[in-house]
């Protein structure tokens, strides 16, 4: 079974993660295989839209953190970087249709789709800051300039969960709909959007995103430094003994920041 399930329907290309017990958490290899399929896919002039969703209970749980300690990332290339850089570059619409679990870069990754449809059982959750990490995705710079930096520094500083209705207020989802109805609502945007003029509705997208894109690829930048510098901190080692042993981490023993070695 692939982790990554894709289907054409006409010109919609349907984009599944597809490892159900594990909420989709996201592994070294998904980052890489969905960097190559955004790749593959803005070239691919008989593909107009993609619909992105998830298998099972959830939409995408973040890292699956047992692969993520294996595959380290580094300050300059990784696959996820890979993924942010594709996701930037994409020009062609992305509806995403998210249910259950929404957690870190299952919340991040959104920010660069166009219209992202939550199941009232949606639950978002930047949680970085717990793991004593940094978020990803060119979020430091893209949620603070969509909603304002008070309400961005709830959810960054303090990487609290929040629903759907809130995320709809916040401007991050497009709209909440029943959970029986989020993937129809959301294959039907997709198919409206198959119908339009393709090189219009991509100039449309490219002229929106112009403006941010070069913002977007510095922030993301940035952030893939500081959160390899984090990740090797005494900190960051405190949070995943602490998940990993289900107790809360006790921070007030790393009072000194740690350099990575």
């Amino acid at each position: 079974m692939t982790d990554i399930v894709t289907e054409r329907s006409g010109s919609i290309l349907r984009v599944q993660f597809n490892r159900p017990a594990k909420k989709n958490a996201m592994t070294f290899a998904m980052y890489n295989t969905m960097a190559d399929l955004f790749n593959t896919t803005a070239n691919d002039d008989s593909v107009r839209v993609v619909l992105w969703h998830g298998a099972g209970d959830s939409f995408c749980a973040g890292n699956d953190l047992e692969d993520f300690l294996k595959n380290p990332i580094g300050p300059s290339d990784s696959p996820q970087s890979r993924l942010i850089n594709a996701l930037i570059n994409f020009d062609k619409p992305i509806v995403a249709a998210v249910h259950g679990a929404a957690i870190g870069g299952g919340t991040t990754m959104l920010t660069h789709c166009d219209f992202v449809y939550a199941g009232e059982s949606a639950k978002f959750q930047i949680p970085f800051i717990n793991l004593a990490l940094v978020p990803e995705f060119g979020t430091s710079y893209s949620i603070p300039a969509r909603i304002g930096y008070l309400r961005a520094a709830e959810l960054i500083q303090l990487g609290q969960p929040f629903d759907a209705q809130r995320a709809t207020e916040l401007g991050l989802v497009t709209r909440v709909v029943p959970d029986q109805k989020l993937l129809a609502t959301a294959t039907e945007t997709a198919q409206k959007l198959a119908e339009k003029p393709a090189g219009a509705l991509q100039a449309c997208k490219r002229l929106m995103r112009e403006p941010v894109r070069h913002q977007l690829e510095k922030a993301a930048k940035l952030e893939n430094e500081e959160y390899s510098v984090r990740l090797r901190s005494a900190d960051t080692k405190e949070a995943i003994t602490a998940f990993f042993e289900k107790r809360p981490p006790d921070f007030t023993r790393t009072k000194h920041l740690a350099t990575p070695g």
